[in-house]
């Protein structure tokens, strides 16, 4: 049964409705959209003009730009009159959160206004916790009654609507009903889509945003089944992962989370949400969309019978495996890096991958973000190794070795079944997914590797629609009752920086958010890691990696990954808005002084937002919050609950440390931030 997708084994778009934003069409059929949303003062109306052309001829097809009140939406003809005066006429979409007098004001100015459902009308008091049938008809009545005059101008003016929910910002009566779920994520925007539809207004494009990539997934799936099966058609989607960030932890977050849902064939437009100047976030959006050019239907693979699910797309469930060492079993998925290009390693280049080497006291310093295994191809290694770390070599190699504890062979299936040496504790056996339709096209010699518990599978495809076929090859191994850990293999054909962290985060991301893989190896074809290498000095600075060598940067990027599925947690995370309109200070400047103090605080996650609205709102599963609540005038959090008021900003900063101290989540830094 196909629940959410157009196809499970191939990459295709889903059907939507055709939404007119002014000239531009989102959905049905149209090409992916790419979008942002400016920074400035919206009462300042040369400099948000000026950013707004900035974004556009960034090659932004849609410009939002927030309407906090009455002013600010009024202000918007302004705005757009300048536009189009300098001969700039790309949409606008306003941004409406507490003040539906604002919303009706700019549906009669600009092409598209956006709602967030959980504080456009409804109230997040919880002044009442259980809501009988009663009250919660009486609460969709209320909404109905405020929201239906919006709804009636968009549809004389020929206006958009964007109904966003956001994870963080749910209401009362959802929370009191589904709680903080994708469910009630769902239904917070299928309410006002009823109504919309009541009154045959069909302008109206979905968004299921949230910090944490996997909620987000699930929101957009459950939301796209719901829609089918309520309506028998699908409006378009905005993707987009609320407050990613910024350098390459934000725009891996974007990549995981917008990646996995366009795989899916799902989302007609998207908006990486960047903690930097939004004409930076569009070269973003148009290395993950391009990646979609020409796919459409292509590569599929025939099949007897449509491949069924072994396993839930709505919820995060870890596929089962027996533990081989180290690898698999519920263990926390581990991270091999591919040091075989390498003309010689030195134990100078392994500090890159986490391992630093003090000679003078002979002793190895091993970092939080340190791989567990490295791949060296042909390579034995001439020095001593700390006693953690293994190498993974092919098999001639391996038979060379005098230490076959430390290093441990890799194989290509019948080079495992047909060889008589081999480890009697871990062997890797690579398997190609490609084109692979069942288990006996995966590997006819499945079920000896399938009962051998020192074998750990390593799944790869080389196709462009890569994670369908690897997709299709888990639901053959859990079909077939196989157990063994798998390796993710990815490897990336790309060029610049973040060409390769929208390829790893989208190929790794997706299979890590459905529950599969054990582990991860991230690589690149050898042009592209030599191309990489030739102007990595230039980039490295930009995206804030800390060790400028291409391995460095794809163990980073491994790290980063699991980290953004939540499946293996290393670092301060950092949920941290783009700034707007409504933000009440410097937000790159403050984010840099939290992070310079903070990020040591492994599996500690500090919420930095600019505004009320994007504070408790959209910062829903932060362990601490720093929101701006006036002028020079900071709130600071523990979870959703307030622990100090108007803090000013000059020593906010340092009251955010002595909260994490009060409540146990401060260590003192053993060394710098880098």
């Amino acid at each position: 049964m196909q629940l959410y997708t157009e196809s499970l084994t191939t990459y295709k778009r889903l059907p939507t409705r055709a939404v007119n934003v002014g000239d531009l069409i989102i959905g049905g059929g149209a090409p992916i959209r790419v979008q942002t949303m400016t920074t400035t003062d919206t009462m300042d109306t040369i400099g948000t003009v000026e950013q707004t052309i900035r974004c556009i001829e960034a090659g932004a097809e849609l410009v939002r730009i927030t309407a906090p009140s009455k002013t600010e939406a009024e202000n918007l003809l302004h705005i757009r009159n300048e536009l189009h005066r300098r001969g700039y006429r790309v949409p606008l979409v306003a941004d409406i959160h507490f003040t539906p007098n604002a919303a009706e004001i700019a549906a009669r100015i600009v092409e598209k206004v956006r709602v967030n459902p959980g504080n456009y009308v409804d109230k997040k008091k919880f002044e009442l916790l259980e809501y009988t049938d009663a009250d919660y008809a009486a609460e969709i009545d209320r909404i109905r009654e405020r929201f239906t005059p919006l709804v009636r101008i968009c549809r004389e003016y020929g206006t958009a609507m964007r109904i966003g929910t956001n994870h963080g910002s749910l209401s009362d009566r959802i929370m009191s009903r589904y709680g903080d779920t994708p469910m009630g994520m769902v239904e917070s925007a299928m309410e006002f889509l009823r109504i919309a539809r009541a009154e045959s207004y069909h302008n109206i494009v979905l968004s299921m945003k949230s910090s944490n990539p996997q909620v987000m997934v699930q929101a957009y799936r459950l939301l796209v089944a719901t829609m089918h099966t309520e309506f028998g058609e699908h409006y378009p989607l905005h993707l987009g992962v609320t407050e990613a960030g910024d350098g390459e932890d934000g725009r891996i977050k974007s990549a995981v989370g917008i990646g996995t849902l366009l795989e899916d064939g799902l989302g007609d437009t998207i908006r990486v949400s960047l903690t930097e100047d939004p004409e930076l976030e569009i070269p973003v959006c148009r290395d993950i969309v391009k990646r979609y050019t020409g796919l459409d239907g292509t590569e599929a693979v025939e099949t007897s019978s449509a491949l069924s699910l072994p396993y839930s797309p709505f919820e995060y469930r870890r596929r089962e495996s027996f533990p081989v060492e180290t690898i698999g079993g519920g263990q926390v998925p581990v991270v091999i890096a591919d040091l075989s290009k390498l003309q010689t390693i030195t134990p100078a280049d392994l500090r890159p991958v986490g391992y630093t080497y003090n000679e003078a006291t002979d002793k190895w310093t091993i970092a939080d973000t340190a791989a567990d295994f490295i791949f060296t191809g042909h390579t034995l290694l001439p020095f001593a190794l700390p006693g953690t770390l293994q190498v993974i070599v092919y098999p001639a190699t391996w038979m060379e070795a005098a230490d076959k504890t430390t290093y441990l062979p890799i194989y290509d299936d019948a080079g495992y079944v047909k060889v008589e040496a081999k480890s009697a504790r871990l062997n890797f056996v690579m398997l190609d997914a490609t084109g692979a339709r069942d288990d006996l096209s995966l590997s006819s010699f499945l079920p000896e590797l399938a009962n051998d518990p020192t074998v750990v599978l390593c799944l790869s495809s080389t196709a462009r629609n890569a994670v369908q076929q690897v997709r299709r090859a888990f639901a053959t191994l859990q079909t077939a009752g196989v157990r063994n850990p798998v390796i993710l293999i990815v490897d990336s054909n790309w060029q610049t920086a973040d060409e390769h962290l929208v390829h790893f985060g989208t190929e790794a991301g997706a299979l890590l958010l459905d529950g599969f893989g054990d582990g991860i190896c991230l690589g690149m074809t050898t042009a592209s890691h030599a191309s990489l290498a030739g102007n990595f000095q230039a980039v490295s600075g930009r995206t804030y990696q800390s060790s400028a060598t291409v391995e460095g940067f794809i163990n980073n990027t491994a790290f980063s990954i699991l980290q953004a599925t939540r499946t293996r947690i290393s670092r301060t995370e950092y949920i941290s808005c783009p700034s707007c309109g409504r933000t009440l200070f410097d937000l790159q400047e403050t984010t840099a002084k939290i992070r310079a103090v903070t990020h040591h605080l492994k599996g500690v996650k500090i919420a930095i937002m600019g505004c009320i609205v994007n504070g408790p709102g959209e910062m829903a599963d932060a362990d601490f919050g720093y929101v701006g609540s006036g002028p020079g005038k900071i709130t600071l959090y523990k979870g959703k609950d307030v622990m100090k008021r108007n803090v000013p900003s000059a020593v906010a900063v340092e009251e955010l440390v002595q909260l994490l101290k009060e409540n146990g989540a401060w260590v003192e830094s053993p060394e710098p931030a880098h």
